[in-house]
């Protein structure tokens, strides 16, 4: 399929799109502003190693010189893993980005974004955004909400991001049609603990059952993204309220410091870190490895039901 200007495969991309053989998007934010150096670029690589092993090719994708660059080499991970200042992109920010040829790191939105312009359906990434505590006063909802309900996309996930408002974001995927699908589990798994007390829409026991859903989903016309909700591993799991009280103390020093915005989510993770002593990271860490294993396996099940561009 012919490609907008703006869009570059990596060539190992375009021929697996092109042969029809199932490619797994990755996010960059996770690089540049998820986690610090060198495990940024450590887990990006081990990220994309699980996906080849598990039988997908993996595209990370990032705004580089002027481009959305679908697949980063080596040399490409490294550079937007150790660069200063790499801007975070959402959807406003996309076409300022490109034009301006800042290097950029894709939030969930705008990996979506790139992914479905390149023709791929799967896309793995550590935890959506959603609405953030306190929105009803801020009216802070992240942009990922609106881009699940127009983007075609299985976004496999631990769910959204502990420090969000997690009823409220349910609520709001429910309001945009957006299919929210635990895998092997009953519970919206709140990123670093593995259960709560919110329910999920369908449970769904294999990728083969996942797959046989988007497919349904969208050929009958309904556009949009599901989120496919996989609990982090028990072993590196926090307890839920432990991670409370992290995040309620890093939310206090936020607010007392005027930390706002986009650079409230880096500054949150980075707070929790330091407060759990690195165990929030060991947990992000192998809850992403683990969310990859799935996103491959669900991968290779849709490219034997459909096409994937």
């Amino acid at each position: 399929m012919a490609l907008p200007f703006a869009v570059r495969l990596h060539p190992e991309v375009a021929d697996a799109l092109a042969e029809g053989r199932p490619v797994v998007a990755l996010e960059s934010t996770i690089i540049a502003h998820g986690m610090p150096y060198p495990q940024n670029v450590e887990t990006a690589r081990r990220v994309e190693g699980l996906i080849r092993t598990g039988g997908a090719v993996p595209a990370t994708i990032a705004v580089i010189d002027g481009a959305l660059q679908v697949g980063l080499d080596d040399v490409l991970l490294e550079r937007l893993g150790t660069a200063p200042d790499v801007a975070k992109l959402s959807r406003r920010d996309l076409p300022i980005a490109l034009a301006t040829k800042r290097l950029g790191a894709t939030t969930v939105a705008t990996t979506m974004i790139g992914a479905s312009l390149a023709g791929i359906a799967i896309f793995v990434t550590g935890g959506i955004g959603g609405v953030h505590r306190g929105a009803e006063h801020s009216f802070d909802i992240s942009a990922d909400l609106t881009e699940l309900s127009r983007t075609n996309m299985g976004v496999v996930c631990a769910g959204a991001k502990s420090i969000l408002d997690l009823p409220k974001t349910l609520e709001v995927l429910e309001t945009l049609g957006v299919p929210v699908i635990g895998y092997q589990t009953d519970s919206f798994p709140p990123f670093y603990a593995r259960t709560s007390t919110l329910p999920v829409d369908h449970r769904a026991e294999s990728a083969t059952e996942i797959a046989a859903i988007l497919s349904a989903k969208w050929s009958l016309g309904l556009d949009g993204g599901v989120v496919i909700a996989n609990p982090a591993p028990l072993e590196t799991a926090l307890p839920p309220d432990e991670v409370e009280a992290y995040i309620a103390q890093a939310i206090s020093e936020a607010r007392a410091t005027g930390v706002r915005g986009k650079a409230e989510t880096p500054f949150l993770l980075k707070r929790i870190a330091e407060l759990s002593q690195g165990r929030s990271l060991a947990a992000n860490i192998a809850l992403v490895e683990n969310n990859a294993r799935l996103g491959a396996a669900i991968a290779v099940a849709l490219a034997g039901r459909r096409p994937v561009a």
